[in-house]
């Protein structure tokens, strides 16, 4: 697809695609928490209730993510709203490094009361402080928006 064919995605298209995966995630993850762990899981103190948790709710999700975003360049609350993320100066898929900058960004953004994720609506190229330490901005085929999407390649 050429950059004429596209345009930056907004935080509510984003936030909505985040919304999609969290539910998978979830619709994934707690039948295994509660089979490996039982209800009680859920009333845990803890921050983690044991290794298999650490492996379901985090370890999984990240390689799962990351590998979404370097083989398909989108997870699939991206693909299902037709967003994908693409290397901010050449529009091809983000590289194996910008995958796992854009992943452990995301804790930069969350950090201050997850103002790098409302950067996403101020930004002329909306992007978040993850995509902007990663390189990476997110697109959708273009059905409005204020400036076109340009590439230095």
């Amino acid at each position: 697809m050429l950059a004429n064919d596209l345009e930056y995605a907004g935080f509510w298209i984003r936030l909505g695609a985040s919304l999609i995966d969290t539910v998978l995630v979830m619709l994934i993850c707690f039948p295994l928490l509660i089979w490996i762990y039982g209800w009680g899981y859920f009333g845990n103190e803890g921050f983690i209730a044991g290794p298999a948790d650490f492996l379901i709710s985090w370890v999984g999700p990240t390689i799962a993510t990351i590998v979404f975003w370097r083989y398909k360049e989108a997870t699939p609350g991206k693909m299902m709203l037709r967003l994908r993320i693409v290397d901010a100066e050449t529009g091809a898929a983000p590289s194996l490094g910008q995958s796992v900058g854009r992943y452990f960004g995301y804790f930069v953004s969350a950090i201050p009361f997850c103002f790098g994720f409302y950067w996403i609506a101020f930004d002329r190229r909306k992007q978040g402080w993850h995509d902007k330490l990663a390189g990476t901005v997110v697109v959708r085929p273009k059905l409005r928006g204020p400036e076109p999407v340009r590439f230095n390649a």
